[in-house]
């Protein structure tokens, strides 16, 4: 028996919304990334990007389980020295509520190149609309 690898044509990529309101910010993270990955589908495949578009609806209402709202820190390095940068999650998110969730799912992709294609097939919006309507996505519930 061969084993079937789909080529470009033939992967058939849909849109899913996913409504982050209230939801637990890891498993809103580990859904799109499955979905982005294409794991829910028989065609995976460890070396193609065989997922499907998501798009990740109210983003600052997103949850945090226990002291992970005040202890919680994103960091990051200029690269110079002292160029240390430590922000929280409450701050994160009155300025940039979008990057908790981009963060989150980032950190589940594979780290290369294939991993930043499948990154660019995701949407996050602090809000309850999006322009992808033209798009006719799917809506996907998170229990």
């Amino acid at each position: 028996m061969k084993t079937l690898i789909p080529s470009e044509r033939e992967i058939v990529r849909q849109w899913h919304v996913v409504d982050a309101a209230d939801q637990v910010l890891g498993r809103v993270a580990s859904a799109a990334a499955m979905l982005l990955m294409g794991k829910h589908k028989p065609t995976y495949t460890t070396f193609l990007d065989t997922g499907d578009h998501v798009i990740v609806l109210n983003a600052a209402k997103v949850r945090l389980t226990g002291r992970k709202e005040n202890q919680k820190l994103y960091t990051r390095h200029s690269g110079y020295p002292g160029g240390l940068t430590q922000v929280g999650v409450a701050k994160m998110r009155a300025t940039h509520p979008t990057r908790i969730i981009e963060h989150a799912i980032a950190g589940m992709l594979p780290k290369t190149k294939l991993g930043k294609q499948m990154y660019r097939k995701l949407k996050v919006y602090a809000g309850d609309k999006h322009p992808h309507q033209a798009q006719k996505p799917v809506d996907l519930s998170i229990s």
